[in-house]
């Protein structure tokens, strides 16, 4: 809660200062005012999280100014904190009425002060996030997007969701196929119970059976108690078995059989625990393509492979750009209370040209780091901090290309050659820094014709 933004409203110059250099010696950020309309324009022009308001000011009253706060949208409406010296219950009770959160009387103490602050942040950290969740529906997790492919993912989903077929969600990096899960899950009849994650690229190969299935105590050097796995947690509702092509072909044998058998034994138990879950997994990979290497196990690829969707990449689907940015923007100017910004056209056209290998988590990134680094409202394209390299081909003549998807590949095999340069080819670090998998990396390089070399 350090750093918060704090404004102090206060006639007298010494209650001014002095409460300001106690609160940033506190790492708190502050700034101070001798008046009631003085109050009013500064909260028009910056957002604060908590106001210290004496009630007695020249012209305008505490009284009147925080009924005026009150009239401000409530995602940039701060915390209002009464101080006085001739407090009375009468006025405390009306600055209550009025929506103050606290009422102090002077003399203060930095003890009482930090106390108050401290509530008044958690209670405004706390609105913001209820109006967060209700604005945003997490309980039933938006899918943002009017492309043709997202209207059909949606209507796929509405019509597989109340069943218990297991889904396969395939997508590249950074395409938000967990949203898809955790929409999967809420949409569902098991969406009152448990929605259980295991992230198979994560976790280290010799212990994904540990986090799986869970252990007993003594089966093996470090498991000094029980554990109860994620399976048994997702017991009668859903587990989410994120980027499954990196799971071990040991690991997948037991994932197998608990598939068919909805039974499992933690490592190390005798006994079976029978178990009701519905299982949703994702890759990143062409799993047929890594069932041809020996890296996938056919038979599980099946029993999973019920109802496939496939997650398009953004770069498929331009015209969503526009609303996922506006979104994420909302998203975070509430998070950090920040003023509401406003994209400028060329700003749009900028990441609307951009090939956003990174995909949806790429295009969240940026709209966040906008957020924090530009205090203006309106964002212009040179606010955009996009990679040269990745834009430069949209700088082209246009004639070089004869279609929209000619212009993307030659932006994505610029950048690639650009990655691969930069890590002296080495293909590993190349998909590091390109965040790819190396294997969807070597398809990229081989659709767009770069030999590992070039």
């Amino acid at each position: 809660m350090k750093n918060a933004r704090i404004l102090i409203v206060d006639d007298e110059p010494g209650i001014r200062e002095s409460l300001r250099g106690v609160l940033e010696d506190e790492g708190y950020s502050c700034q101070a005012v001798e008046s009631g309309e003085q109050c009013l324009e500064e909260l028009a022009r910056h957002s604060y999280e908590v106001v210290l308001l004496d009630v007695w000011l020249p012209g305008m009253d505490g009284m009147e100014t925080l009924a005026r706060i009150q009239e401000i949208p409530f995602d940039d409406r701060p915390q209002v904190v009464i101080i006085s010296g001739h407090g009375t219950i009468e006025t405390a009770v009306k600055a209550t009425k009025l929506g103050a959160f606290d009422f102090l009387e002077k003399p203060l103490t930095i003890e009482k002060v930090a106390v108050v602050l401290y509530n008044a942040l958690q209670q405004r950290h706390l609105e913001l996030e209820v109006s967060r969740l209700r604005d945003s529906g997490e309980a039933h997790p938006q899918i943002i997007g009017e492309s043709v492919p997202m209207k059909a993912l949606r209507q796929q989903l509405s019509l597989m969701a109340a069943t218990n077929g297991r889904v396969l969600i395939f997508g590249e990096s950074g395409t938000g196929k967990e949203l898809i899960a955790h929409a999967i899950h809420a949409a569902s009849p098991r969406a009152s119970e448990a929605f259980v994650e295991v992230n198979c690229a994560a976790i280290p190969e010799e212990l994904i059976e540990s986090e799986l299935f869970g252990h007993r105590k003594g089966s093996f050097a470090g498991a000094m108690e029980d554990k109860i796995g994620k399976l048994q947690k997702a017991h009668g509702g859903t587990l989410f078995l994120d980027e499954v092509g990196d799971m071990s072909l040991k690991t997948q044998a037991k994932v197998l059989r608990a598939l068919e058998e909805q039974r499992f034994e933690p490592v190390g138990a005798a006994e079976s625990l029978q178990v009701d879950v519905r299982v949703v997994a994702s890759t990143n990979k062409n799993l047929e393509e890594e069932i041809e290497r020996g890296n996938f196990r056919e038979d599980l690829f099946y029993r999973l492979n019920v109802i496939p969707f496939h997650v398009p990449p953004l770069r498929e689907r331009v015209e969503d750009i526009r609303l996922l940015a506006y979104h994420f923007l909302k998203e975070f100017t509430t998070a950090y209370g920040r003023k509401p910004k406003e994209l400028a056209e060329e700003a749009l056209q900028a990441i609307e040209s951009y090939p956003w290998p990174g995909n949806v988590r790429e295009l969240r990134n940026l709209m966040e780091r906008i957020v924090i680094m530009n205090p203006q409202t309106r964002i212009e394209a040179r606010h955009i901090p996009l990679d040269r390299a990745r834009r430069a081909v949209f700088d082209r003549p246009m004639d070089r290309f004869g279609s929209l998807q000619e212009v993307r590949e030659a932006a994505e095999r610029d950048y690639i050659l650009k990655k691969l340069e930069e890590s002296k080819g080495n293909v590993t670090r190349a998909a590091e820094l390109l965040g790819l998998e190396r294997s969807h990396l070597y398809r990229k390089m081989k659709a767009l014709g770069i030999a590992p070399k070039e």
